[in-house]
């Protein structure tokens, strides 16, 4: 049986990259990764620095991911890297994740997952032809109460459900931050990096995935208003979005990065015709179950009470905070998981499964294309189609 950690190589991610580390803490955590190799940089100067900093062996640290992918299938198979990681800008995800799958290593990849709808739908041919694993990051469905309101909702206890209200307000591009030295902001806010969508594109996406995760249900039209704020910007800072799903509910979504004051505060409402639910970032270990007949209750992180996919994903006792590194890292495990039980020959259980992958990248993608598509549009209302 293998039980060794897995050799992951890194794409993007060096000096002065903020993702980049995340993906590394959060690989590391659970003891299931060891960083191997990398080409942390389109820079081949910068890439060696930052393998350098980070202790990889400097044969292993590659000037692009071209050359990194040709050297390590040179590599006899019980050295070679098994799981790439991509945490570059939007624009370059698509070419290192698709020759990755057809070198034959399972990706992890940082959300959104491509640049296009277009190139969503090429990448899904790619991993149903290869048969590889993939996993995107969409960082909220790892928290273990985000997954105990998914299991609350699948059981029925809240009955069919009726609305669906998700929002992730932030406020540090209140100010044309991308007229400095800010390098986030510089690429987050470029079409020709980020694609079609600013602020719709970068969070928008995570508040799209959390309501579609959590409801059990999928969108099928939108009407959206998208806002350019700040003077100057060439992507949206701001917007909203009314939403109808596939059981008849409908649903309002608003993200924005001009609400001055604000952090990362992501929040769920989802309404049944027995209870709602209520969880939010700033409190991420407490889940808020309200019930139409009865006193609300208060599910938290590390009780007993909870079921068998958010204790799967908790480390520690009740009443010691677990958060977004935390969250990270489950879906790093869980993948991690997967990825051994194939090398075993095994199924893997159902909780390691439950992770986003490749459907949820292309409905992100086409939520990005057509809330763009309905914001632009007088006709307003915008079948979700793919």
């Amino acid at each position: 049986m293998n039980n060794q950690r897995l050799r992951l190589g890194m794409i993007g991610g060096g000096q002065g990259a903020f993702i980049g580390a995340v993906h590394r803490i959060a690989a590391r955590i659970d003891g299931e990764y060891e960083l191997v190799c990398g080409a942390f940089s389109s820079n081949p100067e910068k890439s060696k620095a930052s393998g350098l900093l980070l202790g990889i062996s400097p044969e292993r640290v590659y000037g692009s991911y071209q050359e990194l992918y040709e050297k390590e299938q040179q590599l006899p198979e019980d050295q070679r890297v098994q799981v790439i990681s991509i945490v570059t800008p939007n624009h370059v995800h698509f070419e290192p994740t698709k020759l990755a799958l057809e070198s034959g290593f399972h990706v992890i990849l940082d959300k959104p997952m491509t640049f296009s709808l277009e190139e969503a739908l090429q990448l899904r041919e790619v991993v149903e032809r290869t048969g590889n694993l993939f996993c995107l990051t969409h960082t909220y469905t790892g928290y273990p109460m985000v997954k105990e309101a998914r299991q609350l909702v699948a059981s029925g206890k809240l009955g069919k459900i009726r609305k669906v209200y998700v929002e992730y307000p932030q406020g540090w591009l209140s100010t044309f931050e991308e007229g400095g030295d800010n390098k986030q902001a510089a690429w987050r806010t470029d079409p020709k990096q980020s694609g079609i969508a600013g602020a719709m594109g970068d969070i928008g996406t995570h508040a799209f995935n959390l309501a579609e995760y959590v409801s059990g249900l999928e969108v099928t039209q939108i009407c959206a208003d998208i806002n350019v704020v700040v003077e100057g910007r060439l992507l949206d800072d701001d917007g909203a979005a009314l939403l109808k799903f596939n059981n008849g509910a409908s649903g309002v979504l608003f993200a924005t990065q001009i609400a001055a004051g604000e952090e990362n505060n992501v929040r769920i409402r989802v309404y049944g015709e027995k209870g709602g639910l209520d969880w939010q970032q700033d409190i991420a270990n407490t889940l808020l179950v309200k019930w139409l007949d009865r006193p609300a209750e208060i599910y938290r992180t590390g009780g007993g009470h909870v079921g068998s996919y958010a204790q799967h994903n908790t480390r520690t006792p009740g009443g010691h905070p677990e958060g977004y590194l935390e969250a990270f890292a489950n879906l790093y495990r869980n993948f991690a998981l997967c990825v051994k039980a194939r090398l075993n020959g095994e199924e893997p259980q159902p909780e390691a499964l439950d992770y986003p992958g490749i459907l949820e990248g292309v409905r992100g993608m086409a939520f990005i294309e057509q809330v763009i598509a309905s914001g632009q549009s007088e006709n307003k209302w915008i079948e979700f189609n793919l």
